[in-house]
């Protein structure tokens, strides 16, 4: 057997393999920003898969002249909080070289000292040109390729596009490839099909314009499909809400139009959504059954967020007043929904078009979560916490200018929808309060001096019953 095919075979062998890349995976997957387990060791690695995307067992490779790209999906073993999963799984693209030449020092993992891949460097292969035209490369050749598959819609690719890598992501990593196609690859990998393809794939099944439809996509063949990556188009010269907002904000201008195209934007895709998949009744027990969660989210959050404690007598009345709807026999129709909407997952095209994107849901919640029906006024009550947030995070606050969006941006909903979102003040008023009970536990953890912004959001929405 030659050394390339012998390596091939250990290549899939997680005794051989794993145990000679455990040490440095240790050292390097707890400090990147997509890393979920943060806080706590990592106990043991175990793998689920590895493919040779481009083979590493090559005389070229050992030589020094070639590289190799070797994806895997590992599952990090770590002890258990009530909040988080023992075992997450990730997904890595790695690079592997003989030497690494100083343009990809930043990308470095480390060099292997024992197993199939000993003596040679392995790095992050993302960063790497040459590679990630690879990935473009088997989009435009549909099919499987050892535990991936690569599927696509019925758009040509085009070929030999320059890829760059963009570095505003969390948890999720993407390329640009030229200024036509962007490819997000999914970090955290959870058992089912992704949002962020399922949504887009219905959407674009119902004409819905308002969301780039995906081109192609790649998966793992295991017993139930895991969804690792969305290749979509780029919107070149689009921008997002986010900063369009912050730019009104800092000349002092108004954003009413801009917030009322959102809104109908919103309802749009709402509508298509609903058109193209089921929409269970929330029936009684349903409806008292969000209200409790909400409720068990904000204990938990006012355990851990002293500040929060004061205001927790008058925030639990919206969510008391949900419950009691449910218990007179209110019901609604849940639907899928975009599920982490706000300004920053908006963009705007030079011709005022709005677009949505991002449809992953919030990644920490278990995915099974994020699938889940919904009520489509979670989507609004994301949206006008962001115009707060937007406001507040300019000097000095601009409490009327946060205020004329919200009412726009509602205003839009309606016109396309038919429903006004504030006709159910009670549901409104208990998502928001969802979401901002959310933001306070989440900047108390990660952006403390931000904290003001949603709490102040919090003694507003503990009023409203006064």
């Amino acid at each position: 057997m030659s050394e390339a095919a012998s390596t091939r075979v250990a290549l899939t062998d997680s005794t051989a393999l794993l145990p000679s890349l455990a040490p440095l995976l240790h050292e390097w997957l707890p400090r990147q920003r997509w890393f979920a387990g943060k806080g706590r060791p990592v106990t043991a690695f175990s793998l689920v898969s590895a493919t040779e995307i481009l083979p590493v067992g090559t005389g070229s490779v050992a030589a020094g002249t070639g590289t190799g790209l070797l994806h895997l999906l590992v599952r990090a073993h770590q002890p258990a909080t009530p909040a988080q999963s023992p075992d997450d799984c990730y997904q890595l693209l790695l690079g592997v070289r003989a030497v690494l030449p100083p343009r990809l020092a930043p990308a470095l993992i480390g060099r292997v000292t024992e197993g199939p891949l000993a003596g040679r460097t392995v790095y992050e292969g993302l960063h790497d040109p040459h590679l990630a035209g690879l990935l473009l490369e088997r989009f435009r050749t549909p099919g499987t390729l050892g535990a991936l598959r690569f599927g696509r819609g019925g758009r040509t690719i085009a070929a030999e596009l320059a890829p760059r890598l963009l570095d505003t992501e969390q948890s999720n990593t993407s390329l640009v490839y030229g200024n036509a196609y962007i490819l997000k690859i999914f970090r955290r990998i959870f058992p089912g099909t992704n949002p962020d393809l399922e949504l887009p794939l219905a959407l674009a099944r119902e004409g819905c314009g308002r969301v780039p439809a995906p081109v192609a996509w790649f998966e793992a063949t295991t017993p139930r499909p895991l969804t690792l990556g969305v290749l979509q188009p780029f919107l070149s010269g689009a921008e997002d809400g986010w900063r369009l907002a912050l730019r009104a904000l800092a000349g002092g201008l108004d954003f009413t139009a801009e917030a009322h195209a959102l809104g109908r934007a919103t309802a749009e895709v709402h509508t298509a959504l609903a058109a193209a998949l089921p929409t269970p009744a929330l029936r009684s027990a349903q409806t008292e059954r969000l209200a409790a969660s909400m409720l068990r989210r904000l204990e938990a959050a006012a355990e851990a967020v002293p500040e929060l404690v004061p205001y927790v007598p008058g925030l639990r009345t919206a969510f008391d007043a949900v419950a009691a709807l449910g218990h007179r026999g209110r019901d609604w129709a849940a639907q899928r929904v975009h599920g982490d909407l706000h300004l920053g997952q908006t963009l705007r095209a030079a011709d005022g078009f709005w677009s949505l994107i991002d449809f992953e849901g919030e990644p920490a919640r278990p995915l099974p979560e994020r699938r889940r029906p919904q009520l489509p006024v979670r989507d609004v009550a994301g949206m006008l916490r962001s115009f707060d947030y937007a406001a507040r995070s300019h000097r000095p606050w601009n409490a009327d200018w946060a205020a004329r969006c919200r009412t726009a941006y509602c205003e839009g909903y309606a016109e396309a929808a038919g429903v006004d979102p504030r006709s159910e003040p009670e549901l409104l008023r208990a998502h928001e309060t969802d979401k901002a009970v959310y933001e306070v536990l989440y900047e108390a953890r990660h952006r403390p001096d931000w904290l003001p912004v949603p709490m102040a959001a919090i003694h507003r929405l503990a009023a409203a019953d006064d």
